[in-house]
């Protein structure tokens, strides 16, 4: 569904990528628009489906989940059934926290938190290495996180 968006709707959305629990009282205050015609702008936005759902970002560290790794992953074949077969398993494990089809040589990449590198050896030996259609995996581990965002640069790009 294709929605037209004004500076304001823009201006919403922007509010809410960077804090969902505002209420559209205070989305309203900060845009200087009523609560009411506020509230409809936001329903009407998230009936669009431009709003996917809210959630509540945790932080990794402080929860013990050290390591992020970006694996590079190749498949034995790139026909159609073992893509399949690769992205219905990759999507059930939640140490996968992002997966991507890829051009180049490799087929896709993937982005990985563990706690340590235990884990992520665990991780590939007990799961990842199980899946037949994996014919190479090259880890990438980060070392320093520079700039992690959700929030998506609408301001810049609308």
């Amino acid at each position: 569904m294709n929605i037209e968006l004004s500076n304001q709707d823009i201006a919403i959305l922007d509010l809410l990528q960077s804090n969902a629990s505002l209420s559209s009282s205070q989305i309203a205050e900060k845009i200087n628009l009523s609560q009411s015609p506020c509230w409809r702008r936001i329903n009407r936005i998230e009936k669009s489906g431009l709003i996917k759902k809210r959630v509540a970002l945790l932080d990794r560290t402080a929860l013990g989940m050290e390591l992020v790794i970006f694996a590079s992953v190749k498949l034995t074949s790139a026909a159609r059934l073992n893509m399949a077969a690769f992205e219905a398993d990759i999507v059930r494990h939640t140490e996968v926290q992002e997966c991507y089809t890829i051009a180049g040589i490799w087929d896709y990449m993937i982005k990985i938190v563990t706690k340590d590198i235990r884990h992520y050896e665990q991780f590939v030996r007990n799961t990842l290495t199980m899946n037949s259609a994996i014919a190479e995996l090259n880890s990438h581990i980060a070392v320093t996180e520079i700039k992690n965002s959700t929030e998506l640069p609408i301001q810049t790009q609308m």
